[in-house]
Formats: structure tokens, C-alpha cells, sequence
């Protein structure tokens, strides 16, 4: 089975473009006359509309967690719709101790079914080899992530250089990508300057999932020149609201129509100058 970036990289170059649709399910958003039963429903339609110029999907797990039994049930219709040669990129921020963090993996892989995890490597090594372990697979550790306060502790320096944390976690998790070769880290686009900084300290070929663009405010393009590397590839750019929730509440039976011209509009901004 083909590695993790190797499906990533054929998945872009099909979609033509690094969009990645984030798929956060909150009833308070849907357009009018959808509720919760339709969640299900709702996002198989988003998948529908979007597949074809996305190169992965994000479902957040909060958001269906969130949902109860009917959310539980609509993260395992939607993953296992999406087609293949699409990644599914779990996004639950987890870990713990190793044992612990073995049965977060088993989850989001062998029982869900996912691609790709994100991770938090606060622990150390040992608690995230048992994600890296499946080396079919890839794990997102988080760096610089894309909220206001992310700089309280991410920009801690953690030397006498004044190397600040996020960067101390991405040489460090490089170190243990010479042997997992699935690695790749979080970085979000509402920081464009760290987001370049992150792409020079893990260089080429190395996936960067990025949030912040569109309800956040970053700008996709300038994301994919900061986030990309020197092919303009493996910036995963996630884009989330924005295209998720396109048509807003008061949105009419077009709202299908809406979520596809969006994604169609971000994918443009996030197609390289040089081909995938």
C-alpha cells in the first residue's frame, strides 16, 4: 500500500488543487429547513459537490461527538463515502501515554477508517509511535496552530537563541521522521510568517495541514506561496465554514449549488503556478 504522502500528492494532482474541505457539522449553521436528523445527508451532498477538486477531507471529531449516537453515526457513513484515493484526515488533537494513545490509533484507523490524525506531540516519542506505526498512514503533530492566543505557549523560547517552542517541536519531530516517514505537522495560515518558517525547517515533500483560511480571515493564496513547498506542493490547505456553510442559514434549496461554487472558487486560489 502506497504511503501516506504518495496518496496525498496523486489525490492533489487529480483535484488539481491543495483544498482541503473541512467537514465541522453544526446545526445552528445549516440552511434553513435542515435540522440534526440531516446531518448525514448534508455532508454526503458537501462530498458530492466537492470531490472532485478536493484533495482531502477534514471532519472534525468535536463536532460530531457533539451530536451524540446520530454523530457517531454520520463520521462512519461520511468517511466511508468519501471515494477512494481521497485521505480522510481525522482531526482530534489526541494522545496520552503510549497504551492509551494505541487505542486512540486502533480508533481513528482501524475502526473508523481514517488516513491521517492529528496529534498532539506534547508527550514525546513514545506516545506518538503508536499513531506513526502505521506507516500507511499519516499523523499531523501540532506546531503552530491557528488561533489568537496559540503564541502563549508555542512561542516560548526554549533555549538561550530564543528558539521559540513551535519550531523546537517541528526539527524535533523531523528527527523522528528519518524513521516513521509519515510525519507531517499542524501550521496554521493566520500566521504566515511562522507558516514559512515551518516549511523551511521541514523542507520539501513534508505535508503541512493548515487552517485559518476562510472564516479565520487568511487569504488561501498567499497561504499556498508561504505553506507550499519549492514545488508549491503539500500544502494542505483546510478550508472549513466557508465552504461547508456557503449558502449561510437563511440559504434556499440551492444551497448544494453554493457549497460547489465555493470550494470551486478556493481550489482555484490553491492550484500551484507550476502543475501538479
Amino acid at each position: 500500500m502506497a504511503r501516506f504522502y504518495e496518496v496525498l500528492a496523486e489525490s492533489a494532482r487529480r483535484a488539481g488543487s491543495w483544498l482541503c474541505v473541512g467537514l465541522d457539522p453544526d446545526p445552528g449553521k445549516y440552511p434553513a429547513g435542515l435540522s440534526v436528523e440531516d446531518t448525514t445527508e448534508y455532508l454526503l451532498t458537501v462530498i458530492e459537490r466537492t470531490h472532485a477538486v478536493a484533495c482531502a477531507y477534514k471532519p472534525n471529531a468535536a463536532f460530531f461527538e457533539a451530536l451524540g449516537n446520530a454523530g457517531q453515526e454520520a463520521l462512519e457513513e461520511i468517511v466511508a463515502a468519501v471515494p477512494p484515493g481521497i485521505p480522510v484526515i481525522l482531526d482530534g488533537k489526541r494522545n496520552d501515554i503510549g497504551n492509551t494513545a494505541g487505542k486512540y490509533a486502533e480508533a481513528a484507523f482501524d475502526e473508523l477508517g481514517a488516513d491521517a490524525v492529528t496529534v498532539t506531540p506534547y508527550l514525546g516519542r513514545d506516545t506518538v509511535e503508536p499513531f506513526a506505526a502505521y506507516d500507511e498512514k499519516g499523523v499531523f503533530l501540532l506546531a503552530r496552530t491557528s488561533n489568537p492566543s496559540a503564541g502563549d505557549f508555542q512561542d516560548l523560547p526554549v533555549d538561550a537563541a530564543g528558539t521559540p517552542l513551535y519550531q523546537a517541536v517541528a526539527r524535533k519531530a523531523m528527527e523522528w521522521n528519518q524513521e516513521f516517514q509519515n510525519l507531517g505537522l499542524v501550521a496554521g495560515a493566520t500566521y504566515p510568517d511562522e507558516l514559512h518558517t515551518l516549511r523551511t525547517l521541514v523542507g520539501d515533500g513534508v505535508p503541512l495541514l493548515i487552517p485559518g483560511v476562510g472564516a479565520q480571515g487568511a487569504d488561501a493564496q498567499t497561504t499556498l506561496l508561504r505553506g507550499g513547498d519549492t514545488t508549491g506542493r503539500f500544502a494542505v490547505v483546510n478550508v472549513g465554514r466557508a465552504v461547508l456553510y456557503a449558502a449561510g442559514e437563511d440559504g434556499g434549496d440551492d444551497w448544494p449549488e453554493q457549497v460547489e461554487a465555493a470550494a470551486k472558487r478556493f481550489a482555484i486560489d490553491l492550484t500551484p503556478a507550476v502543475p501538479l
